[in-house]
């Protein structure tokens, strides 16, 4: 027994097995490649944020989401301030939850900048604690980063303006679907979490972003354009940063990672080297 469990120690330090059997009544030492073990992938922290079938998918919505805020931004900027779908748009979400002035309030409150800060701080911490690194990085770079670029960037260069506020993209859509955006890739890699609750809970979280875009054409802060511009950013920024995490991360696994022949090498010597005693002992 004390044998079997010095074994199975040293395939986890080493990825390899030592197996001893009987051949023509000699003792030989047999090495069992231990292949799960030494897979960066079985690590939380080494593992993907976007699996290999979601990779694709997730570049067309990356493209997509581009290409809708720069057409819109180019149809609406220059000075035009409406068109015939918000009129059309805001008039019935105007009709629909402007009764609803509690409601509206709240709904505002959560796509307040603080509120998105805090929200992404809690989740943060929760990827930490889980030794979810790769979501940690994908929260604390992706939900600034369409931030800066919905309020430091697309505003002042698109030029709508709103009650004499700058209004294209919406932040308030801007965050709320970056939140959204990254808890649907997090839950994704939640291998412990059954299917049907991780798409309620992803469907849940853009329901809200949606309803948080809503109250603010409803309260009368933005253009249904807006909000779909700041969706777009939202999503598109997340996706975007996941697909660059990953890369970079898979390039660091790969530069740490010894040549096949010099690590297989490399851990013969070592096993042989651990392995040495009990040949002499059985010798003797």
């Amino acid at each position: 027994m004390t044998t079997k469990l010095r074994d199975v120690a040293r395939a986890q330090r080493t990825g390899y097995l030592v197996v001893h059997r009987l051949y023509q009544n000699r003792a030989v030492t047999v090495l069992m490649t231990i292949m799960a073990l030494t897979n960066p992938g079985s690590r939380p922290g080494a593992r993907p944020l976007l699996s290999d079938a979601a990779r694709l998918p997730a570049a067309f919505i990356v493209a997509a989401c581009a290409g809708t805020t720069a057409l819109l931004g180019a149809w609406l900027g220059h000075g035009r301030h409406t068109d015939r779908v918000d009129a059309a748009v805001d008039a019935r979400v105007h009709a629909g939850i402007a009764g609803h002035p509690k409601l509206l309030e709240v709904l505002a409150w959560l796509g307040d900048q603080p509120a998105i800060a805090g929200m992404t701080a809690i989740l943060i911490l929760t990827c930490l604690l889980r030794r979810r690194y790769r979501g940690a990085a994908l929260l604390a770079v992706s939900v600034p980063s369409a931030a800066v670029i919905t309020e430091r960037l697309l505003k002042p260069f698109v030029g709508r303006t709103l009650l004499g506020f700058l209004s294209f993209p919406s932040g308030h859509a801007t965050g709320t679907f970056a939140l959204a955006t990254a808890i649907s890739v997090l839950l994704a890699g939640a291998l412990g979490v059954p299917r049907a609750v991780r798409l309620a809970i992803a469907a849940t979280a853009f329901a809200v972003a949606a309803a948080v875009a809503a109250a603010m054409i409803a309260l009368g802060f933005h253009y249904f354009t807006d909000a779909v511009a700041g969706a777009a950013v939202g999503t598109g920024t997340v996706l975007a940063t996941a697909l660059l995490v990953d890369l970079l991360t898979q390039a660091w696994w790969r530069s740490r990672e010894p040549p096949p022949a010099v690590e297989a090498e490399d851990r013969l010597k070592h096993v042989d080297a651990d392995d040495a005693p009990r040949r002499q002992a059985d010798a003797r």
